[in-house]
């Protein structure tokens, strides 16, 4: 647990927070909620039930994400924002488009619904990965 010691804390929650207002304006009208409602069946300006649940459980994943990935990017020695992005798009090709891309088949959905999900977590793992390797 000594390399806990070596975790920058603050920038943890900041790159948590940043990838939880990325989703929030990825899903919003501005970019790709019209195409996305429309994917998983519901109507524009519809809230579902559990919302302020759901965006709380996205922070704390997000936090957790952002704790990981810290700790993956130590672990690798990556230094720089290109170092820490190339473990960002790593993590995100191996861990979200490789299950997420069969996922989306096997659930019959478009390939729009799969670039769109997975265009949201690449951004966010390339910034934070950036991020987190040169605010250490």
């Amino acid at each position: 647990m000594h390399h806990l010691h070596d975790l920058n804390f603050v920038a943890i929650v900041v790159c948590a927070v940043i990838v939880w207002m990325l989703g929030a304006l990825w899903y919003s009208p501005v970019l790709f909620a019209k195409p996305w409602v429309a994917i998983v069946g519901r109507q524009m300006g519809e809230k579902p039930k559990g919302v302020y649940v759901g965006m709380i459980g996205s922070l704390i994943g997000d936090l957790f994400l952002c704790f990981v990935l810290a700790h993956i990017i130590r672990w690798a020695g990556a230094e720089g924002w290109m170092g820490g992005a190339h473990i960002g798009l790593l993590m995100w090709a191996g861990f979200n488009a490789a299950v997420m891309f069969p996922q989306s088949i096997y659930e019959g959905r478009p390939l729009k619904y799969f670039l769109i999900n997975t265009g949201y977590w690449l951004v966010s793992l390339v910034i934070v990965g950036a991020v987190l390797s040169v605010w250490r």
